[in-house]
């Protein structure tokens, strides 16, 4: 499973994922694509994009999605509340379907 992290995404998620490769959208050069066009540009060689923009479930035709989403809620972006989701992730990566949006909360 190949994971990219959106631009909101704090780049030190990269290592609480063993066994998956995960890319950051800035080392990729995408850091101007915003939702739509990142979306399409991941679909070509990337499995889920990983995000924090709680809104990209009302801005995007899901029955279109190129890729599999998973929306992490939490009360801020800071890396201490989000690592304390990652377990969640991490179960919601094991049964994701491509073409889906899953949100994921503590």
């Amino acid at each position: 499973l190949k994971i990219l992290l959106d631009h909101c995404v704090p780049r030190r998620l990269k290592g609480y994922f063993p066994g998956r490769e995960v890319v950051a959208a800035v080392d990729l050069g995408w850091d101007k694509l915003r939702n739509g066009q990142l979306l399409q540009a991941a679909s070509a060689s990337l499995d889920v994009l990983l995000t924090l923009d709680r809104n990209l479930k009302h801005q995007q035709n899901l029955a279109t999605l190129p890729i599999a989403v998973v929306v992490i809620l939490t009360p801020t972006s800071r890396f201490d509340d989000l690592v304390h989701v990652l377990p969640a992730v991490e179960t919601a990566l094991r049964s994701l379907q491509p073409r889906t949006l899953v949100e994921v909360a503590r």
